[in-house]
């Protein structure tokens, strides 16, 4: 069974920083792209940035220059630092994975509970 847990959420400023985890576990052969989304009330899931096994990046346009994720390959673990942070930022933020439990396995996409980041004064 594979799990995606995520960390680091909470309550942050205008203008802070805020660093998620995602951890994926389990009998995972091999992961291929990893990504965060969000969602904020009222608003349809949204891609914020997604990163290849090699490391390469995309980002929406509206965190580009304030958001870098990365992964830990060795550890199955993906990251989203957050700067800059403002109000419009504040949503339920949603980590994927995309991987295979086998050789001949296909790739399938995980996702994990999400963790809530709130942006406010």
């Amino acid at each position: 069974q594979v799990q995606l847990v995520e960390s680091g959420g909470g309550l942050e400023q205008p203008g802070g920083s805020l660093r998620l985890s995602c951890a994926a576990s389990g009998s995972i052969f091999s992961i291929n792209g990893m990504g965060w989304y969000r969602q904020a009330p009222g608003k349809e899931r949204e891609l914020v940035a997604t990163i290849t096994s090699g490391g390469s990046t995309k980002y929406a346009d509206s965190v580009k220059g304030r958001f870098t994720i990365s992964r830990d390959n060795a550890k199955n673990t993906v990251y989203l630092q957050m700067n800059s942070l403002k109000p419009e930022d504040t949503a339920v933020y949603y980590c994927n994975a995309d991987l295979r439990l086998g050789l001949l396995a296909v790739s399938t996409r995980y996702w994990g509970q999400g963790t809530q980041v709130t942006v406010s004064s």
